[in-house]
């Protein structure tokens, strides 16, 4: 039995699973590490990939961090209500009833920072004003990779803004609205922050990932100057922000860029496994229950249908971790009510016996449970809520 599985099973024998736990030596390794790769440039923490606040106070405390980048308006209220004091709102937002509490609270308005690609988002916000506070404004530079002339485009589908012309017009738009105030500028690499570039026992396919990647940062690299030369002949900017946890090192080294964001570094999950320059600590685990032995070299665990985001595919599901050798019954997956589990190891679980699990992404395990048991060594030293056991499910 390997010493994680021991400790984590020791640490919580007086528990029932379901449960989900943050191993924070893990935790607090992969903290460390990502400030190393930021290279003295602030860590802006994504909120969406923790979503836990006594976890997010834990690392905003250590060096090398500052801020939050969150996920919805409603979100970015609560934290700035709880005490932040810098949070930026990483997507367009259409609340109505958020905007008109964030136009009319001082404290609010100073804390939060929301981002547009568009006029007919600033529109809106006027729309929902219900009061004359100012609005902290970011724009957001697309970062797609342009080959053959732009017609071949390689990222995610983002802001329409990919040209720095394109941001310096938004830019005066922005200067010119009554009520508004332009302090930032992010871009967010995804196809480099988001895309291991060493898939296991993919030899070509990593080869070419990371041959896509190098020419997407270089490119990056002069358009995101560029844009930033443009922006800031309209307003003075407060802060640049770039990359992900799959890209901080690259990113840091950009003159252009102030600040780094990252976030699933912190909990290290499954998806980050694929990734050359870097190697993170799995720090946020679950485990499920033996439930039923139906046969030689299967058990089923109670639960475990948590698939991640993104496009559908077993690189979606959560992965058994400890013991390790499990793996997912082909036709079944992982179930709503309980999954089927095959190998070896199986023979050796008993009824009531953990399987220890790793989710693909990072911050929607924590929509799956209340609390989180904090383990540092092979004792739970603090149970703390997630979002969803303070009663907040944002999206």
């Amino acid at each position: 039995m390997s010493s994680d599985r021991v400790r984590y099973d020791r640490a919580t024998a007086h528990l029932d699973a379901p449960l989900a736990v943050v191993d924070l030596a893990a935790f607090d390794a992969n903290a460390a590490d990502l400030v190393r790769r930021a290279r003295g440039k602030p860590v802006r923490v994504a909120t969406k990939s923790v979503r836990c606040r006594a976890l997010l106070d834990r690392v905003l405390a250590r060096d090398g961090f500052a801020g939050v980048m969150s996920h919805t308006l409603a979100e970015s209220l609560w934290l700035a209500r709880s005490g932040l004091e810098d949070v930026l709102l990483a997507y367009p937002s259409a609340d109505r009833a958020a905007f008109a509490e964030l136009t009319s609270d001082a404290k609010l308005a100073r804390a939060v920072t929301v981002t547009v690609d568009d006029p007919a988002q600033l529109a809106l916000v006027d729309a929902a004003r219900a009061g004359r506070e100012e609005v902290r404004v970011c724009l957001e530079l697309d970062t797609s990779l342009r080959l053959l002339g732009g017609r071949l485009r390689i990222g995610a589908l983002r802001s329409p803004l990919g040209e720095p012309e394109q941001l310096a017009e938004l830019a005066r738009a922005v200067d010119r609205r009554p009520g508004f105030r332009l302090v930032g500028l992010m871009a967010y690499e995804a196809h480099v922050a988001g895309v291991g570039d060493a898939p296991a026992g993919r030899p070509l396919r990593a080869r070419g990932i990371r041959l896509m990647q190098s020419a997407a940062r270089r490119q990056l690299a002069a358009r995101r100057a560029e844009a930033v030369r443009a922006v800031r002949a309209v307003a003075e900017l407060e802060f640049v922000n770039g990359g992900g946890t799959g890209s901080v090192q690259h990113t840091a080294a950009e003159a252009a860029v102030t600040e780094v964001a990252a976030g699933s570094g912190l909990y290290a999950p499954r998806l980050f496994d694929d990734y050359a320059s870097f190697a993170a600590r799995p720090a946020a685990l679950f485990a499920l229950p033996v439930v039923r032995r139906p046969g030689v070299g299967v058990v089923t665990v109670l639960g475990g249908g948590y698939p991640a985001s993104g496009v559908p595919g077993p690189d979606r599901l959560p992965v058994p971790h400890l013991p390790a050798g499990l793996r997912h019954a082909p036709r079944e997956g992982a179930g709503e009510v309980q999954t089927p589990l095959l190998g070896t190891p199986a023979d050796d679980l008993l009824i009531g016996d953990r399987v220890w699990f790793r989710h693909a992404k990072a911050g929607e395990l924590c929509e799956r449970f209340a609390v989180l048991h904090l383990i540092d060594g092979e004792r739970v030293v603090d149970t703390v809520p997630t979002y969803r056991g303070e009663g907040h499910t944002f999206l």
